[in-house]
């Protein structure tokens, strides 16, 4: 279970200048089971979103 602050559509609270997310972009195959999520963690600023992972984000299937 995932906890606020939320990026969803639904979220009933805005986020704010300080709030810790995680954007976690995936690729999901339900006839195989399998998938592939990518955890970016990062703070709300007042100009946008600093993300704090760094690693290299070239996927190769």
């Amino acid at each position: 279970m995932h906890e606020g602050p939320s990026l969803s559509p639904r979220a009933d609270t805005p986020l704010v200048e300080g709030n810790v997310i995680t954007v976690e972009p995936g690729l999901y195959y339900r006839k195989i089971g399998g998938g592939v999520r990518l955890e970016n963690l990062g703070v709300i600023t007042k100009d946008g979103f600093v993300c704090y992972t760094k690693y290299n984000r070239r996927l190769i299937v």
